[in-house]
């Protein structure tokens, strides 16, 4: 495992070379755990592997070490996808500077442990569509999910969360999918899965995922009273001219759900 480290962990490491310190403690796993490090004038040790003391760190960015040099955990092809820190330990991610999951009161692990608690996963086949970092399928598999369908079509965010120490490893319970859930879906068997997690991408960037048809899969292979939790947010309806909760909720009614406001989105049960 690569060390990660932020801005942070970088001062510290700095600082105790400074102090004449023979060794420090930190986390290099984005706070998932605490390590001890040996410290040298030059580098710095860890794990019986010697890495050199970082330059010039920058805040909101995470490194790991690779060509025997630390660089940023971010990619560019289509667009920048970048891990990126929060207060909370959990990292969130962001393409082309647009913040994925909710960090501002919250971590975006507990967030998503909430969510998660919603539609009740204890021996589920449970369906993410938009498999991201991973913490929704963390959280099922904690829950006891019988199974995990995940799906992320961004090769980049898939290579993001093989970093992430917070996102889950494979195992026998969850299968992840590099695939458009959009057109995944349309293949998926009617009455397959027990529940739905859904967090699309803003209505602007994933529009399919906000239409009738998506919506009228997700009930066809969701089983009777299944639940369905719809990531939404709170878009600005004056800024933008439209209400995508409100349309969101009819086209779901429309579908074939009971639908009710829960937090930042929507809880619906298959009718």
């Amino acid at each position: 495992m690569s060390p990660l480290l932020t801005l942070d962990v970088a001062d510290r490491l700095l600082a105790a070379r400074r102090a004449g310190e023979a060794a420090v403690e930190c986390s290099l796993d984005l706070r998932r755990s605490l390590t001890s490090v040996r410290l040298d004038a030059d580098s710095w040790m860890w794990e019986g592997r010697r890495f050199t003391y970082p330059e010039r760190c920058k805040a909101r960015t995470i490194y790991h070490w690779i060509d025997d040099a630390f660089q940023a955990v971010a990619r560019y092809s289509s667009s920048l996808v970048k891990l990126v820190p929060t207060d909370w330990g959990p990292p969130t991610f962001e393409i082309d500077g647009i913040k994925m999951l909710p960090t501002a009161r919250v971590s975006p692990y507990a967030d998503a442990e909430r969510k998660v608690n919603l539609i009740q996963p204890r021996g589920k086949v449970v369906l993410d569509t938009c498999g991201g970092l991973g913490y929704f399928a963390a959280w099922c598999l904690q829950g006891r999910a019988a199974q995990i369908l995940s799906y992320e079509k961004n090769p980049d965010v898939i290579w993001l969360r093989g970093l992430n120490p917070w996102s889950p490893p494979a195992s026998a319970g969850l299968t992840l999918t590099r695939a458009d859930v959009a057109q995944a879906v349309v293949a998926l068997p009617g009455n397959s899965v027990d529940a739905v997690l859904h967090d699309p991408p803003r209505f602007g960037i994933a529009g399919e995922l906000y239409s009738q048809t998506f919506y009228d899969h997700l009930a066809r292979v969701l089983r009777r009273r299944g639940r369905l939790f719809h990531y939404t947010g709170a878009p600005n309806a004056i800024s933008s001219g439209r209400d995508v909760p409100k349309e969101v909720a009819s086209r779901l009614r429309n579908a074939g759900f009971t639908v009710e406001k829960n937090g930042d989105g929507l809880l619906a049960v298959k009718n």
